[in-house]
């Protein structure tokens, strides 16, 4: 199999690409992203290019498979008109490509779609938290793909951690304050990056379609994730928490628009039934480990 992989030089494909060059099923891979990826193999070949650009579209075209995973999560400095282009634009311009020739087509989404809820399964409404960009792109990514390449696996991971997650989550989850709110405390859900990158080989592999949700089975809260590590953390009332982020997004660009943290008041956890179903998948690695 010839697959093609966007993002290549981003966090997940750090753990992904090592994969599935070692899987004696894929013959070759190409990823494509505006940096060069560190990664060497001698599967393993580059294109330097914006994913809505020409260069990167014939690499779709010529690919067997295409394994979707660029998107910007934390804005920074980017407008939300750049942060669309990418994340959905660009995503329906190298998506329909690869799924116009036949290709098998895996496109990395996230639990952030739907918002907030109790064990949910793939079938919930999609309702993301008003003001977190990043899941309404995905939304909209999403009801597009639905549309118009329905034969794409689209899997939906909760918070991604390890080696090599997003700088802003391991800040967060390293943090000796949590937002203070009424108990129940909210509950939340992680999956690791090594389980997230076996569900996309088992996805390219299966040809099973629609939507997968991807998550340890046990939730934590971030009270408890922050007294586990800091004995004396404080809880600080959200809309504390809340101003600090804003200002921190508008002085420095630090941890894209504020929206997402609307998502500490309200649990998220889901129902993995249907990837160990259908893609034989259960998450294995201790995210905190």
């Amino acid at each position: 199999m010839r697959v093609c992989v966007t993002g290549a030089a981003g966090h997940l494909a750090h753990a992904l690409l090592p994969s599935l060059c070692a899987a004696d099923w894929v013959e070759s891979v190409v990823g494509v992203d505006r940096v060069q990826p560190g990664f060497r193999h001698p599967k393993f070949a580059s294109v330097v290019s914006d994913i809505a650009d020409a260069s990167a579209t014939a690499e779709a075209e010529r690919a067997q498979a295409l394994v979707h995973l660029a998107y910007v999560v934390t804005r920074g400095r980017t407008s939300a008109r750049e942060m669309r282009r990418v994340n959905v634009d660009a995503a329906k311009t190298i998506i329909g490509t690869a799924d116009a020739t036949g290709a098998r087509v895996v496109v990395l989404s996230s639990a952030a779609v739907y918002g907030r809820g109790e064990g949910i399964a793939e079938t919930a409404p999609l309702a993301p938290l008003p003001g977190f960009l990043y899941a309404e792109n995905k939304v909209a990514m999403e009801c597009w793909i639905a549309a118009h390449a329905p034969r794409a696996a689209v899997l939906r991971p909760h918070i991604i951690l390890g080696p090599n997650a997003l700088p802003l989550l391991r800040q967060i989850a390293a943090m000796p304050v949590y937002p203070r709110v009424p108990d129940p405390q909210p509950r939340l859900q992680c999956v690791h990056e090594a389980d997230v990158a076996r569900a996309i080989l088992l996805a390219l592999r299966s040809g099973s379609t629609g939507a997968f949700n991807l998550a340890r089975p046990e939730s934590f809260t971030w009270k408890a994730l922050a007294r586990a590590q800091h004995r004396r953390a404080v809880g600080l009332p959200l809309p504390w928490l809340r101003a600090g982020v804003w200002t921190a997004w508008r002085l420095g660009g630090w941890g894209g628009e504020p929206g997402w943290l609307s998502g500490a008041a309200h649990s998220l956890t889901l129902d993995c039934t249907r990837a160990h179903d259908e893609l034989g998948w259960t998450a294995t690695h201790d995210p905190f480990g």
